[in-house]
């Protein structure tokens, strides 16, 4: 992890970062994240760069060095470009839609399925003839999209037979082959 905690993180123009005791603030066109920090963890900001060190080479000091760095890059990233991830609801009948922060989805179930997003998280849904529908999710803050994505897939994970279910798009799922299969 010493190797990434080494790498140092260049800030974009229009992105602003305050670091203090204890915590970290960016500041961009998309939005503002806080992160806390370990005390023994230094983070520095000199002409557009950040650079962290750690005090000294213990296996607890090297594995946060390359945490905290990933972090703070990552949130330099977010409230510049930001993050985006897309699902796809495989399966006869499933659909989607949003109203607002509130996705409503319809996975096989006796009953829709309503899902209240976090503020911070801008959803999209398409459907198209003859396409999965789609669910797209967009914010600045990684972590909140990764377990909101995450959170949805497990409403109806993809299951090995015939593929039903909520996927990420691009995703490659493992097939089993089925009761034919045992034949022979």
């Amino acid at each position: 992890m010493s190797r990434i905690g080494k790498a140092p993180i260049t800030v974009p123009k229009g992105v602003e970062v305050t670091p203090s005791k204890g915590t970290v603030t960016v500041k961009g066109p998309k939005g503002t994240l806080t992160q806390k920090m370990d005390s023994d963890i230094v983070v520095e900001l000199k002409d557009g760069i950040i650079t962290l060190t750690r005090p000294t080479d213990q296996k607890r000091h090297k594995a946060l060095h390359g945490l905290y760095r990933a972090l703070i890059a990552n949130m330099v990233k977010g409230v510049s470009e930001g993050y985006k991830t897309e699902q796809e609801l495989v399966g006869v009948g499933y659909r989607a839609s949003n109203k607002g922060q509130m996705l409503e989805l319809s996975l096989g179930y006796s009953h829709n399925i309503n899902f209240q997003l976090p503020v911070e998280i801008k959803v999209t849904t398409a459907s198209e003839k003859g396409a999965n529908p789609k669910v797209t999710l967009e914010s600045h803050d990684k972590a909140l999209l990764g377990m909101v994505a995450a959170k949805i897939r497990s409403l109806r994970k993809p299951e090995p037979y015939k593929g039903k279910g909520i996927k990420f798009t691009g995703e490659v799922l493992r097939r089993k082959a089925g009761k034919s299969a045992a034949k022979k």
